[in-house]
């Protein structure tokens, strides 16, 4: 009997050993702790957005010709008015030379004709004088009065010759005037498109070429990105916004909505998008911004400030969150009352109290109502779990 006890002992210390071997582990699990904190509600781009210049101009011809002179060079800054780029002019020099003898040579014949009409006008009043003593005949009369008619038509079709040869003269200066390219306003040069001694042409209708100059006025510069047309109708102008470039990796840029466009795009099936544009506050200080980056937009519709908060990926569906419990190390799944929440941060109306440790990760598996589980707290400075003490 003594031995069977020992036994039945000895087996039951086997299995408990087998069990205590055997038995669950406790889950590792990242947690962190419940604090306070800004919240915001916002929307964000669908796609990526673009940094665009107030003014760009693709600056070319009206006439064709062959490049004589190239004042400028790409990435270099003009003043507005200054020339860019000219055509050859000395054709169109000559019709303007031409054009300027033939107002002069206009001017002379008027006053030639002018001064005959005044002597003829004289004249007739001499006849005029002499017919009214009966002192000479009438057909004399009827001839003075037709030279002195004559003459003052002659005179008034001088005046319009001038009219007409200043106009030539104006359209030649305007002519040759288009043979010089000149920038509209201060800004740089992105682009050329013609070398010296080229010969360049002006677009046809409905065929577009590049142009001579790109013109870039960098002084002023806005992002144009899509929006959800679901989101849309939070958004208007006046609301700010936080800007963030890709080519400026962690940096951030206040700004402001400055225009919604008054239609909805549908590039793609299934994403239907509105435009918006929005300016900086203030622009980066010593940053070289070029247009065409790719860049993002929140848009922040309202913000409160140290409010209780928690990772909006910590929540579970059914507002659930899993907060740890220190004193029986098992998680406990707790209903909470979420308010205001963007992708990264949700306000907490209820539920959780500061200090509370919650799980953060939610794609592992085993993760329920009273699971065991091994704590690494999430260090905030450098964003890796620690181990908890």
């Amino acid at each position: 009997m003594r031995k069977i006890l020992i036994g039945l002992l000895i087996v039951a210390c086997l299995a408990a050993l087998g069990w205590w071997w055997k038995r669950p582990q406790p889950l590792t699990v990242t947690l962190v702790e419940v604090g306070s904190g800004p919240v915001e509600s916002l929307v964000a781009n669908s796609r990526a957005g673009t940094l665009k210049a107030c003014r760009r101009s693709h600056l070319s011809f009206k006439l064709g010709g062959q490049v004589s002179e190239l004042l400028i060079r790409e990435g270099q800054r003009v003043a507005q008015g200054q020339v860019l780029m000219r055509l050859r002019q000395d054709d169109q020099q000559a019709r303007v030379t031409e054009a300027a003898a033939n107002l002069a040579a206009s001017h002379n014949a008027r006053e030639q004709r002018c001064s005959q009409a005044q002597l003829d006008q004289r004249d007739l009043d001499r006849v005029q004088h002499l017919a009214e003593r009966k002192l000479v005949a009438e057909d004399q009369l009827d001839q003075a009065q037709t030279r002195a008619r004559l003459a003052q038509l002659l005179c008034r079709a001088s005046g319009q010759r001038i009219e007409q040869a200043a106009a030539n003269l104006a359209l030649q200066n305007a002519l040759l005037d288009q043979t010089t390219l000149r920038a509209p306003f201060a800004g740089i040069v992105a682009e050329i498109n013609g070398e010296l001694g080229e010969y360049v042409t002006p677009s046809p209708p409905g065929i577009p070429t590049p142009p001579a100059v790109d013109l870039i006025d960098d002084s002023c510069l806005y992002v144009e990105a899509p929006i959800d047309e679901v989101d849309a109708a939070r958004v208007t102008v006046g609301l700010p916004v936080r800007i963030s470039l890709d080519a400026l990796r962690g940096q951030h840029f206040a700004g402001k909505v400055t225009r919604m466009a008054p239609f909805v795009r549908d590039l793609e099936k299934q994403a239907r998008t509105v435009d918006i544009e929005a300016r900086f506050d203030q622009p980066p200080a010593g940053v070289d911004l070029l247009t065409g980056y790719s860049a993002d937009v929140e848009v922040l519709l309202e913000q409160r400030q140290d409010v209780l908060r928690i990772p909006t990926e910590s929540l579970l569906d059914g507002q659930r969150v899993l907060r740890y419990d220190d004193a029986a190390g098992v998680l406990r799944e707790v209903a909470v009352t979420p308010g205001l929440a963007n992708w990264r941060w949700t306000e907490v109306g209820s539920g959780l109290q500061a200090g509370d440790r919650i799980v953060v990760s939610l794609d592992q598996e085993g993760l329920v109502d009273g699971a065991r589980v091994r704590p690494l707290d999430a260090d905030p400075a450098a964003g890796t779990p620690e181990p908890a003490e």
